[in-house]
């Protein structure tokens, strides 16, 4: 991949939102001083992350914040989305460590957006479990009286899709449950938690709250009636599932009598308002019929009872993690999204977008970040009110069950002695932001 140079970026409104994110077990570090989460149960369980690795100190941020908030000043971005553990609020002094995160953030001009949920949850909650919602709640007016005057923009969840489809269905992330379709009261619990925090947001006086779904669009492998249908079932379980109750107030048809509880009335908590909508976006998916076996994709099993396999996409470059490059996806989807959801749909923050290559003079994520932010101007000027971008990441990280293999970041972290390296994209994104102003 290539990026034009000669040709600059097109310029994004001057309120427009730019940032980088990162999540609090990826990066923290610092486990021995915390609860355990159900990732760290799931890390000491032999086989489960490819490499052996654990977070336990990963990039050990939790001791070295500081000098990666001064690589968030020097890089220029406006906001810097991190996540709040759970497990150390729970812990003595957690609560304490944000506290001083989000008065440098402040002090170094970044607006924090912590996300209150990033798939670590206390091992004493489980989503299959509906009281965990409350518990939720109840956490995060914790944080927003603690953090509140000085936050003002929030995230309530990232991606309790792939949470529930990787964790609880699939048993490739933690808590590593294989319950397969069982797995739904896991997305109802995690959309009904998500309301309740709005409104305990609200009752601390939060006026900007948005969530962090993940979605793409998804292509059908041919025109033959079997592999429509079969697209058009997964774009229901991963987009339409955890997009219509928040946009919507209502599941697509036929979910919603296999949801737990009064779902009725659970959907009004859901369909809570908020002031912007939160995507992460890394690729489409192509989609078809089942093939009668399970199906190895993207470092996933798939198995074979499953109504649909997922296909490769042919003639894309892919990132070294094997994902399909297709920024031209981005634009597909937020127009799509604009579409289905009309005056329902609120402004559009991107919340995450990256790729996983290796080296520092790394002129590929340089290709990929470029097309992305042309391609989201592309749905600004189709009239899509999109009012932020942020990329993942701003540190390589522990990638999940992928351990330490992935590097997703704009500076590189050398785990043995954790010294930060910027990157060749970390320099690009440091001078389109100046361009940009």
């Amino acid at each position: 991949m290539a990026t034009d140079a000669g040709n600059p970026i097109p310029r994004f409104p001057a309120d427009f939102l730019w940032g980088v994110s990162t999540s609090a077990h990826q990066i923290e570090g610092a486990a021995d001083e915390r609860e355990p989460s159900v990732w760290d149960r799931f890390e000491a369980e032999p086989g489960r992350i490819k490499d052996g690795s654990t977070a336990a100190v990963a990039c050990d941020h939790y001791h070295r914040h500081r000098e990666d908030v001064a690589l968030l000043a020097d890089l220029g971005v406006d906001a810097y989305r991190f996540s709040i553990s759970w497990p150390r609020v729970n812990s003595p002094g957690g609560l304490d460590f944000y506290d001083r995160l989000v008065d440098d953030l402040c002090a170094a001009g970044v607006r924090p957006v912590p996300t209150l949920f990033h798939w670590d949850l206390p091992v004493t909650q489980d989503w299959l479990n509906r009281d965990t919602a409350a518990h939720f709640a109840e956490y995060v007016s914790l944080v927003a009286d603690r953090l509140g005057d000085r936050v003002k923009k929030w995230i309530t969840l990232n991606e309790p899709a792939e949470h529930t489809l990787l964790g609880h269905a699939l048993g490739a992330h933690a808590p590593g449950k294989t319950l397969l379709f069982d797995a739904l009261p896991v997305a109802h619990h995690q959309l009904l938690a998500h309301g309740l925090a709005v409104r305990a947001l609200r009752a601390a006086g939060a006026t900007d709250i948005g969530i962090a779904n993940s979605h793409g669009p998804t292509w059908p492998a041919s025109q033959e009636p079997e592999d429509i249908e079969a697209a058009n079932f997964y774009d229901l379980l991963l987009n339409r599932l955890f997009a219509d109750p928040l946009l919507l107030g209502e599941y697509p048809s036929g979910l919603g009598e296999l949801m737990p509880g009064d779902v009725e009335s659970d959907l009004k908590v859901i369909a809570e308002p908020i002031d912007w909508y939160g995507i992460n976006y890394y690729a489409p998916s192509r989609v078809g019929a089942p093939q009668g076996a399970e199906i190895e994709f993207g470092g996933l099993t798939l198995p074979a009872e499953l109504p649909f396999s997922v296909r490769e996409i042919e003639n894309v470059p892919v990132t070294d993690f094997g994902w399909p490059v297709v920024p031209e996806g981005l634009t597909e989807l937020l127009t799509t999204f604009r579409d289905r959801y009309g005056d329902r749909l609120p402004p559009v923050v991107i919340t995450e977008n990256g790729c996983s290559y290796d080296g520092v003079d790394d002129q590929d994520r340089i290709a990929y970040l470029d097309g992305h932010v042309r391609a989201l101007h592309g749905a600004l000027e189709a009239g899509v009110d999109v009012r932020g971008y942020f990329v993942w990441s701003l540190l390589d990280n522990f990638e999940w069950a992928e351990g330490y293999e992935r590097r997703f970041g704009l500076v590189h972290v050398d785990y043995e002695t954790q010294a930060r390296t910027p990157k060749a994209s970390y320099g690009w994104f440091q001078g389109m932001l100046r361009a940009q102003r």
